[in-house]
C-alpha cells in the first residue's frame, strides 16, 4: 500500500504542467502576476520552514526542495540522476499546487485534522494540496508539518514505503540456479556426473551395468512352473 503511494505521487508529478525554465526566479517570471504574487509569498514562508539539509532545484517542470544526490545518491525510485523530491511548489491550469512527498498514511491524516481546523476549505489528492488564491490556503500549517520533517526522517519513511532492501533483484531465482547448474558442471565434472548427482539417468545406468556384468536375470518361480506344466500338457 504505501508502495502505490509513493508511485501515484510519483505519476501526480509526471502529469503536471511543465515549465521549461531553467531555475526557480525566471519559473515566477513567467506566471501572471496574481500567481506570481502568491507563489513568490509561499515559497518565502516554505524556504524559511525548511529543515536543513535539502536544496531548491527545478525538478519535473517546477519548483522543488529535494534531498541532494551527494546524500542520497541512490535517487529517486532508483534513479541515480534524480534527487528525491520533498516539498513541490506548481503553477497548473486551474489552481496552485504544493506537492507534500511526506504525506501518506497517519501523516497525512493528522495533517488533515489540522488544517480542518482552521475552517480552511481543504482541497487535497495524493501528496498534493491544491489551492485558487493564497487566502484560501493554510500556509501556517503547511510549513509547520514542513518544519517537522528533518532529512533524515523523510528518508526513512520514503525507504520504508518503497520496501528497500526487502524485494530479490529480478532474475535471482534464475540466477542461482544458473550458478548451481555451472558448479555442477565444474572442470572435473562430467555431464554423466552431474546426473548421477542429481538423480538423473539412474535406471539407465543400472540397465548398462547389468549389461556390462553379463549376469541375466532369472525367471521367477511362478514363471518356471507354468511352463513346465505346458510342457507335460
Amino acid at each position: 500500500m504505501r508502495r502505490r503511494l509513493i508511485q501515484g505521487g510519483a505519476a501526480a508529478l509526471r502529469t503536471i504542467m511543465k515549465s521549461s525554465a531553467p531555475s526557480p526566479a525566471q519559473y515566477l517570471e513567467q506566471l501572471p502576476a496574481d500567481r506570481k504574487k502568491a507563489l513568490q509569498t509561499v515559497r518565502r514562508r516554505l524556504k524559511s520552514a525548511l529543515p536543513a539539509g535539502y536544496t531548491e532545484t527545478m525538478q519535473y517542470g517546477m519548483i522543488t526542495y529535494a534531498v541532494p544526490l551527494k546524500r542520497y545518491p541512490i535517487g529517486y525510485l532508483g534513479k541515480s540522476d534524480t534527487p528525491v523530491p520533498f516539498v513541490s511548489l506548481a503553477s497548473q491550469k486551474n489552481h496552485m499546487a504544493i506537492y507534500m512527498m511526506c504525506l501518506y498514511g497517519r501523516d497525512e491524516e493528522s495533517f488533515r485534522k489540522k488544517y480542518l481546523t482552521t475552517g480552511l476549505k481543504l482541497d487535497m489528492g495524493k501528496c498534493c494540496l491544491r489551492f485558487r488564491k493564497l487566502e484560501d490556503l493554510a500556509l501556517d500549517v503547511v510549513c509547520e508539518e514542513i518544519a517537522a520533517w528533518p532529512v533524515q526522517r523523510f528518508l526513512e519513511k520514503y525507504e520504508a514505503a518503497r520496501g528497500s532492501g526487502t524485494r530479490k533483484p529480478a532474475g535471482s531465482v534464475r540466477a542461482k540456479s544458473t550458478a548451481k547448474t555451472k558448479s555442477a558442471l565444474a572442470p572435473g565434472k562430467s555431464k554423466g556426473a552431474f546426473k548421477k548427482q542429481n538423480g538423473t539417468g539412474a535406471g539407465k545406468a543400472k540397465s548398462t551395468a547389468t549389461k556390462k556384468s553379463g549376469k541375466t536375470r532369472l525367471p521367477s518361480k511362478k514363471t518356471a512352473a507354468t511352463k513346465k506344466a505346458t510342457r507335460k500338457g
